[in-house]
């Protein structure tokens, strides 16, 4: 018994020894006891770089020059660069008279210019040499639109898309520079300007700003039809760049701020400055017409070889300008020459009449002819004083009927009744 106690006492302990062990092997020690976790490392904040300042935009309306093509004045746009304070003017006016058929394309109607992107200064020393005025209007555009504007015009400045067609009226240098605000604005300019007139037309703003120019006035108001007569709204009228600057300062922001922040003349106008126009009052030239009139048939009577040596250049430079406005309908793209009623006035049928002129300024009489083109040509210019609410499209002529319809009609009355 007591052999047996024994045995059940070791078989205990051999029991508890293997427990012990496994014990030990299975729970951690103090050596592999959970540590606390390490900090997370420190992380400096980097400050977020600053948003880089949109550019400043402005337009550059420049005043009226002497050079026929600088009548009109001119604009550009011009970007400041914020960073730099550099400013780089846009200008859609540069064409190039060496050009291989430009002059070709002139006539035709078909000329192209192009936009260059040059230093504000270096554009400034031309019309501060010729004494033309400059002043910029600053506009308040969101940095989003100043950014598309200036992206979009240095894109548009590429070789490969500075060109297009230019025309006089409805796309030149100013109508470029309002379309590109227009862009950037989302339509805001020309929701502002499109339901306005003044009731200026093509012709009117035309002949006000040839005025210092008398033979480009005539050229003007021969060579204009009856297109040029349409009232414009002040949005087409924005092909006069003081007209779209006067249009800039009437249109408001979309939260309805002033879209023009501030103006600054950058130089002074030392020539003359835009006239004021006004359109021809048709008495005196009704009274000049009357007057050649009478004084043809005075010297009808008593010097027809006089006469008949006035009359020729009179038929030749009519007969002429009626040959290029025909031309010009016929076979250019210059629609604001088509239709022209002046034709019924400077009828290209006077041509017809040198020979007979010649003949008259020997002595001899009229030929049945030439009496009856003197007729044509009288008739033709009656039919000019078709009543404006009649015409389709109603042409601003009258002072030219006042003039010339007398002296045709003077011209027939004298050659048809010595014929008699």
């Amino acid at each position: 018994m007591a052999t047996a106690e024994r045995l059940r006492r070791a078989a205990a302990g051999a029991v508890l020894a293997l427990l012990a062990v496994l014990a030990a092997a299975l729970l951690p020690g103090p050596a592999a006891r959970a540590q606390p976790a390490a900090p997370a490392p420190i992380v400096a904040l980097q400050p977020e770089p600053a948003p880089v300042p949109a550019p400043r935009i402005g337009v550059v309306t420049m005043g009226p020059g002497e050079v026929f093509w600088e009548r009109f004045g001119h604009d550009a746009i011009v970007v400041e660069d914020p960073a730099t304070g550099t400013r780089t003017n846009y200008n859609f006016g540069f064409f190039d008279l060496d050009e291989p058929g430009f002059l070709g394309r002139f006539l035709r109607g078909d000329m192209r210019y192009r936009l260059v992107a040059l230093p504000l200064a270096e554009d400034l020393d031309y019309y501060r040499q010729v004494g033309r005025g400059v002043q910029v209007q600053w506009l308040d555009l969101d940095p989003a639109q100043a950014r598309a504007l200036a992206a979009a015009l240095a894109d548009n400045a590429r070789p490969q898309n500075a060109r297009y067609r230019y025309d006089y009226f409805r796309d030149n240098c100013s109508t470029r520079v309002r379309d590109a605000l227009d862009r950037a604005l989302g339509g805001q300019l020309q929701r502002t300007l499109i339901g306005r007139s003044s009731g200026d037309t093509w012709r009117s703003e035309a002949l006000r700003l040839a005025e210092p120019a008398p033979w480009m006035w005539l050229a003007f108001d021969i060579g204009l039809g009856p297109r040029a007569d349409r009232p414009l709204s002040r949005w087409e009228l924005a092909f006069i760049p003081s007209r779209l600057a006067e249009g800039l300062r009437e249109t408001p922001r979309a939260d309805g701020r002033p879209l023009v922040q501030s103006e600054q003349v950058l130089l002074p106008q030392r020539l003359p400055p835009e006239p004021p126009g006004a359109a021809p009052r048709i008495w005196p030239w009704l009274l000049a017409g009357l007057l050649a009139g009478a004084g043809i048939l005075a010297l009808g009577a008593r010097r027809p070889r006089l006469l008949a040596a006035l009359a020729l250049p009179f038929w030749f430079a009519c007969g002429l300008l009626g040959l290029v406005l025909l031309l010009g309908w016929a076979f250019t793209d210059h629609e604001a020459m088509w239709a022209n009623r002046n034709l019924l006035l400077f009828d290209p049928l006077c041509l017809l009449l040198l020979p007979g002129g010649w003949a008259l300024l020997r002595g001899r009489p009229p030929s049945p002819r030439m009496r009856a083109l003197l007729v044509a040509v009288t008739l033709l210019a009656l039919l000019a004083c078709l009543p404006l609410w009649l015409q389709l499209y109603p042409q601003r002529n009258g002072h030219w009927i006042a003039l010339l319809l007398p002296i045709h009609a003077a011209l027939a009355r004298v050659w048809t009744r010595r014929a008699a």
